[in-house]
């Protein structure tokens, strides 16, 4: 057998593994899908998956996605999962971040002030040192939830910029 010619189990292997590429496809978002450059085809492929429930349907339809992908270049779409599984992570990094340095200024640590300016240059003391007293003094609940959310929406918006 030459070396150029792939078994049947390679096939079969480069199959599933497209299919499994495909169904990472049918698992995103509509924003997130609409950022990859995909053909028109196995674009409407991957939205028609998304609408079938039934299990051997939509084992047909993945089948079908993982046929389409044979035909073209899967590095750009692999790419492309792996810059929107990166952004989502960057994106939870950051939040996490943010919840930190609410709960921190809620219990009264003054000084994660001087941290958030030095991380966050656009950020005015004034205005974080006026959400977190209110988010200390509000004692009833929707008082402090709201408290807590214009809070975190501040710090959101300066550590975004």
């Amino acid at each position: 057998m030459d070396d150029d010619r792939k078994s049947k189990t390679q096939i079969k292997n480069e199959v599933k593994a497209l299919q499994k590429v495909g169904e990472q496809l049918v698992k995103l978002s509509s924003d997130q899908l609409d950022r990859i450059d995909l053909p028109e085809a196995l674009s409407a492929a991957v939205k028609d998956a998304r609408q079938i429930t039934r299990h051997e349907a939509r084992r047909r339809q993945m089948q079908y996605i993982g046929k389409l992908m044979r035909k073209i270049d899967p590095a750009p779409i692999l790419k492309s999962l792996r810059n929107i599984r990166q952004g989502d992570y960057q994106k939870a990094i950051a939040i996490k971040k943010i919840e930190t340095w609410r709960d921190e200024l809620k219990e009264g640590n003054v000084e994660i002030i001087e941290e958030i300016i030095n991380s966050c240059p656009n950020a005015e003391r004034q205005r974080l040192n006026q959400l977190a007293r209110n988010t200390r003094n509000s004692r009833e609940t929707a008082k402090a939830s709201n408290a807590s959310k214009a809070l975190f929406r501040y710090l959101k918006e300066i550590y975004d910029s």
